[in-house]
């Protein structure tokens, strides 16, 4: 089995509809061209929580796990496996691996919430039966501790000693979850690549240690996140705090504002600001952003482009 190397930063795409809630594939096209394909973006992340996948039919996820193959040429492509059952979760991974994903991203199965994901047995049960049934290697969703779903470090772990499980994208939402989470996960193989993915604490996560950055937040501020790991890689924390500086009133102004469910769609009226995407709406039951916030947005990612922390070309 081929195991992609996913250190590095890796965007999670988010997806564009037009106004009648299709896909909007030329914007989307623009889209990869601005956050995919810059170099310093190692590999590319569809058809999660940023792409909607889980609002998406098979049709349309298979589509656009193509045509980001055609687009991004031979860099790693994972594919958000967001299922309510194993079964379902092996039959969306099948599809993914047939479409051209290199990784198939396991989100936790909703039956897991209330409890079950505390303790290993049904996650490391799940993980396992889905990376034995497809070709391609496994990446682990970890979501906040509070949302229910969170996996505990101890599940981490083992999870992390199945042979097809090649990462983790962390996003416990506490740092001491996260410190833990990596220190479980590196005792039990220190070649599963843990990447920070929690919404305020970039600087944070890469100072205690990772091997990357997978995040939404790349679709919109693609260079910034490069500078940001290229400074971590050179262990230059100074470097890495000015990058912060830049970083943070994007990150204020995206996930600062409640509800933070609305992250990825705020995250598109980011991008219709920028002239990449022409309708920032979502696919209900997510609903669009309130116009004083899409204001707010507009003038930080105005802002950031006139001191060149954005830049389209």
């Amino acid at each position: 089995m081929k195991k992609p190397d996913l250190r590095g930063v890796t965007v999670a795409t988010v997806l564009p509809f037009r106004d009648d809630l299709a896909i909007d594939w030329d914007g989307y096209a623009r889209l990869l061209d601005y956050c995919a394909c810059p170099d310093g973006i190692a590999a590319v992340f569809v058809n999660g929580h940023a792409g909607e996948g889980g609002s998406l039919s098979d049709e349309e996820r298979q589509m656009v796990i193509t045509r980001s193959r055609g687009h991004i040429g031979k860099k790693p492509l994972l594919a958000g496996i967001i299922a309510h059952s194993t079964a379902e979760a092996i039959r969306q991974a099948r599809l993914a691996e047939a479409g051209g994903a290199d990784c198939a991203v396991l989100f936790p199965p909703a039956p897991l919430g209330g409890g079950a994901s505390a303790t290993p047995r049904a996650p490391v049960a799940f993980a396992r039966a889905v990376s034995e049934a497809i070709g391609i290697p496994v990446s682990i969703f970890q979501y906040p501790v509070a949302s229910g779903f969170g996996y505990s470090p101890q599940t981490l772990a083992e999870m992390a000693a199945i042979d097809r499980v090649i990462a983790i994208k962390e996003g416990s939402d506490t740092m001491l979850a996260y410190d833990e989470n990596r220190r479980a996960v590196k005792q039990a193989d220190p070649d599963v690549a843990f990447l920070p993915s929690n919404y305020n604490w970039f600087l944070a996560q890469l100072a205690i240690g990772g091997d990357g950055i997978l995040s939404g937040l790349v679709s919109l501020a693609p260079h910034l996140f490069v500078e940001l790991w290229q400074a971590s890689l050179a262990d230059d924390l100074k470097a890495m705090r000015a990058v912060n500086e830049r970083l943070y009133p994007i990150v204020k102004a995206i996930y600062g504002p409640a509800p933070i469910v609305d992250m990825h769609t705020r995250m598109k009226v980011g991008l219709k600001a920028l002239g990449l995407i022409r309708n920032a709406d979502p696919r209900p039951p997510l609903l669009p952003v309130l116009p004083e916030h899409c204001d707010a947005i507009a003038t930080t990612v105005g802002t950031a482009r006139r001191a060149g922390d954005i830049r389209l070309a």
